[in-house]
């Protein structure tokens, strides 16, 4: 039996000896392939798409991202550099000096008394002769009273023998006239008396007077010479008066107390009230204007310790030089005790205020010459040696790898600086710097700041100005992932 094209199904033939069964009609016949769906099963099925395709946007970022961080390489560290140029190197010393003032004086009374004045105070600036402390002066100015009185009876004394010895003399020179005109009346009567004209008695009365006034004169030179002694004593009274009221006038004035020097006034011990001796030490004067230097060099500097040496001094505990000057003495002996040798420099009229017996730290540059010196911040070191980072080129990949991520050759930009650590030999300490003995030379430049951030081969920059070193721009942690929200 051949099949209709009709598109009218045919029942199924039951098997022999069945009973024939006729299938109920079916009302419309549906597509299998479709089902019937409401609209809100239509909502569900589209926001399910729009969260699937957000959700592979947002994977492709964050992957998109990653790998264009990669390809970019690691951020560059912001970093201070220095060049370097041509520097003194010194060899050097530092040791301990102690300042000695060249004038200074202690202030002790010449006389005892108590103290009624005080014109001056610790730390005053005084001038030579200007008066420091007043002592009582009721005693001496009572013994100068006396002494003047006694210097006034000499001197009236002294007064009256001279007057006496110049009226002697007058008187001496009558006298000697007197002789005189005896001897003549002497010559002429005894002429007379031999021809006769007068008589013997007559020469006798004229013998006589002659032998008066030569008595007369005789008796004045020996009133002379006793007024000459007194005269002599009295100059001699007068004379011990004068140095006995100067002596008196002395110990007056030492009730005084004076500056012998001008300088700076130390410190007052005594106060008002306070009974001092000859002796007893009042107060202290000090010039530091002019200071010397006493060093004690170790007997093995000995044979490089001569005279005109530069000396630096400096605070303890600072590197600023606050006077300079050079040695002047070296001493040709050794302190035993010690073993080393006094040196002295010195400082007049220091730019900065020293004092007398001030300690300081002593630098003596015992040579010069020409190198190069680094800040100590620059000086990295590690397994026991000193480096330096100095910027470069990054190392060319080895053979069959392919450029670094983020290689600025490639891209047609300027090549990148990486830090590179360099092995130096370092000398002693200058101040903060280093002197570098081998490894760098004047035009070098070296890192000197962020060296914590950096190991051989980190790319680095130079910091702009008033820029922190807390890590290269856009390192956050919102940069670390490479995304966006």
């Amino acid at each position: 039996m051949t099949a209709s094209s009709d598109s009218t199904s045919v029942p199924p033939v039951s098997p022999v000896g069945s009973p024939a069964r006729i299938a109920p009609a079916e009302p419309a016949i549906k597509n299998r392939g479709t089902r019937d769906h409401s609209p809100n099963q239509w909502k569900w099925l589209l926001g399910a798409a729009l969260i699937l395709a957000g959700l592979g946007f947002v994977l492709f970022r964050a992957f998109a991202g990653r790998g264009g961080a990669e390809m970019q390489g690691p951020p560059a560290f912001p970093v201070e550099m220095e060049r370097l140029q041509e520097e003194s190197l010194e060899d050097s010393s530092e040791l301990v000096g102690t300042l000695d003032s060249q004038a200074g004086v202690s202030l002790q009374p010449e006389a005892d008394g108590r103290v009624i004045q005080i014109f001056v105070a610790s730390g005053d600036s005084v001038a030579a002769g200007e008066p420091i402390m007043q002592l009582s002066p009721q005693r001496s100015q009572s013994d100068y009273n006396a002494a003047l009185a006694g210097v006034s009876a000499a001197r009236s004394s002294r007064d009256t023998a001279r007057a006496q010895l110049r009226a002697a003399r007058e008187q001496q020179s009558e006298l000697i006239a007197d002789l005189q005109l005896q001897d003549n009346e002497f010559d002429r009567t005894a002429s007379l008396v031999e021809r006769g004209a007068l008589p013997q008695s007559q020469l006798d009365q004229v013998v006589r007077d002659r032998a008066v006034a030569d008595s007369a004169l005789n008796s004045g030179i020996e009133e002379i010479a006793a007024l000459e002694s007194s005269l002599v004593g009295a100059e001699a009274t007068l004379a011990q008066a004068n140095a006995n009221a100067s002596a008196t006038q002395q110990d007056l004035l030492d009730k005084t107390v004076t500056a012998p020097i001008a300088g700076i006034v130390g410190d007052i011990p005594v106060k008002l009230g306070d009974y001092v001796t000859a002796g007893s030490p009042l107060a202290t004067i000090t010039q530091n204007q002019d200071l010397d230097l006493e060093i004690a060099v170790p007997i093995n500097e000995a044979e490089r310790l001569r005279v005109g040496l530069p000396v630096e001094l400096s605070l303890f505990g600072s590197d600023d030089v606050i006077a300079s000057g050079n040695i002047r003495f070296v001493s040709p002996t050794t302190d035993a005790s010690t073993q080393t040798i006094l040196a002295k420099a010195r400082f007049s009229s220091p730019d900065r205020p020293l004092q007398d017996e001030q300690r300081l730290e002593v630098r003596i540059v015992w040579d010069e010459r020409p190198g190069i010196l680094i800040p100590t911040t620059a000086v990295s070191r590690l397994g026991g040696e000193t480096f330096v980072f100095v910027p470069g080129e990054p190392d060319p990949p080895a053979e069959g790898e392919g450029p670094p991520p983020g290689n600025a050759v490639d891209s047609g930009g300027p090549p990148p600086i990486v830090a590179k650590l360099r092995s130096v030999k370092l000398g002693e300490l200058q101040g903060n710097e280093y002197q570098v003995l081998e490894g760098l030379q004047a035009g070098d430049t070296i890192v000197t700041s962020g060296l914590l951030n950096l190991r051989d081969g980190v790319p680095i920059m130079q910091q702009e100005e008033g820029e922190s070193q807390g890590g290269p721009a856009g390192s956050g942690p919102e940069d670390a992932t490479g995304g966006e929200e």
